[in-house]
């Protein structure tokens, strides 16, 4: 699937604020949640998500979903990370 693709089945999933970002390499942060919930489709490089004890890697071509309050940490790769982002509320 190729990022024009996966927009438009964000939108149609009732997906909103749709946008790519960048985030440097190397990068980590401390667990966390958001009050939305998230579908992504990584573009360049890798991120990895761990939550609730487990660790699952993502790279480009690959998406990855998180729900509301879902606490988890981000790892980003020697790359860094782009993806292309929807939030829904």
């Amino acid at each position: 699937m190729n990022a024009t693709e996966f927009e438009s089945s964000l939108k149609q999933a009732g997906f909103q604020d749709i946008e790519t970002k960048k985030v440097a390499a190397n990068t980590a942060t401390h667990p966390h949640s958001h009050a939305f919930s998230v579908r992504a489709l990584v573009l360049e490089g890798d991120i990895t998500l761990t939550s609730e004890g487990q660790s699952r890697t993502f790279r480009a071509g690959e998406v990855f979903e998180m729900t509301a309050g879902c606490v988890h940490s981000e790892q980003y790769g020697p790359d860094g990370s782009t993806y292309l982002v929807g939030r829904k509320t």
